[in-house]
């Protein structure tokens, strides 16, 4: 009985959320990009790094669909092989930044006095600098590659996750079940874990939404700038940053990865909006 009853709540979001036209456009929209990233060697027409001078350069045709760039190499191919490292450094840079935001988050909000001071007052440091400034710094002193990325944004959007754990924690710490489970005896461990992050997940899962996309936008950023993987691994913003000086004459090799760009963080900002909607508790 106990089951059923906490289904409810999920199964009721999930159905709001299927009833949601930009929720599911948004869903679509990345579950395609996740399947083409996934099986980028099977779907990808040629080798992403494989050089072919004489046919550099070259518009869309059926043998390159979006042409190709200044070493021939196929643009089609290493977009859907760059999604693998702009989806991979988004994916786990804001995990980490969920998992250590949500826990600083918690502990601010539930012990208060001095603790909830110093996180907070670090949280606004953080969040003083803005984002890309703050990013570069870190990978240009950290070196570039794929670690230093992720650590970069990992570290730069944790305040943000900190602040909305608070905030939603804040929110229901006062409730009777809580005060209930501490009168029963139980552990502090257990009221944060089991009974707080629990009823604070909705708009900790809309923000993670919202800031996969703005992972993928910095990481872009930090490749276009040369500090992000280094060549000639395949990455959206490497590519538009090596191919912009023959905008003129191939423009497809620039406007492709860009485009990439747009429609997945258009998808998550769609499925965020979705999820908002289906997670409202006015909704329920």
């Amino acid at each position: 009985m106990l089951k059923t009853s906490s289904q409810k709540p999920a199964v009721a979001a999930m159905q709001r959320l299927l009833r949601s036209p930009s929720g599911i456009i948004g869903l679509i929209i990345i579950i395609i990009v996740f399947l083409s990233a996934i099986f980028a060697p099977i779907i990808a027409p040629y080798d992403p790094i494989e050089l072919n001078t004489k046919d550099r350069l070259q518009g869309p045709s059926q043998n390159h669909i979006v042409g190709t760039d200044q070493y021939g190499r196929d643009t089609l191919s290493r977009i859907i092989h760059g999604g693998r490292i702009s989806l991979s450094v988004a994916l786990i840079s804001i995990s980490l930044a969920t998992i250590i935001g949500s826990f600083l988050g918690l502990l601010a909000a539930f012990y208060g006095g001095w603790i909830d001071i110093l996180i907070m007052r670090f949280t606004d440091i953080l969040l003083s600098f803005p984002v890309i400034l703050l990013a570069i710094a870190l990978v240009a002193f950290f070196g570039s590659g794929f670690s230093s990325l992720v650590f970069a944004i990992a570290f730069v959007y944790t305040g943000p996750f900190t602040r909305v754990t608070r905030a939603a924690v804040l929110s229901i710490r006062e409730e009777l079940y809580v005060e209930a489970n501490l009168a029963l005896g139980a552990s502090n461990i257990r009221t944060l874990f089991i009974t707080l992050l629990p009823n604070a997940l909705a708009p900790l899962i809309i923000e993670v939404t919202l800031r996969l996309a703005y992972a993928i936008l910095i990481e872009a950023g930090l490749s276009f700038l040369g500090l992000g993987t280094p060549p000639p691994a395949p990455s959206w913003g490497q590519m538009i940053a090596e191919n912009r000086r023959f905008l003129a004459l191939s423009p497809w090799a620039t406007i492709a990865p860009g485009l990439a760009i747009m429609v997945i963080v258009f998808g998550f900002n769609l499925l965020g909006d979705g999820l908002r909607d289906a997670l409202d508790p006015r909704l329920k």
